[in-house]
């Protein structure tokens, strides 16, 4: 854990930021907005606190922007599924 995100939980608690497990994990669907209003603000904090995940986000957020802004029509599912895919393992050769 970053001292950056140990600060901010020590100061707006534990239950109200999420780690670095359960953001990464549940980050597609935050970007997706498929999530309740509550776990959305934990990940969000997180993202704001840990620089690697916020770094990850980011590459999430260029990707599906790329995608969208290069094809009218809907992305392939398995193309998606493949740079989820990627993504996570990026995220596990980190850690």
């Amino acid at each position: 854990m970053t001292s950056q995100l140990s600060m901010w939980r020590r100061l707006v608690g534990d239950k109200d930021v999420a780690s670095c497990r359960e953001a990464t994990r549940l980050l597609q669907s935050v970007l997706d907005g498929q999530t309740d209003e509550q776990t959305h603000t934990r990940v969000l904090r997180h993202l704001e606190a840990c620089k690697r995940c916020g770094l990850e986000a980011e590459t999430y957020r260029a990707i599906k922007e790329s995608l969208a802004t290069q094809f009218s029509e809907p992305a392939d599912s398995q193309a998606v599924a493949d740079l989820v895919d990627f993504g996570r393992n990026l995220t596990q050769e980190m850690e």
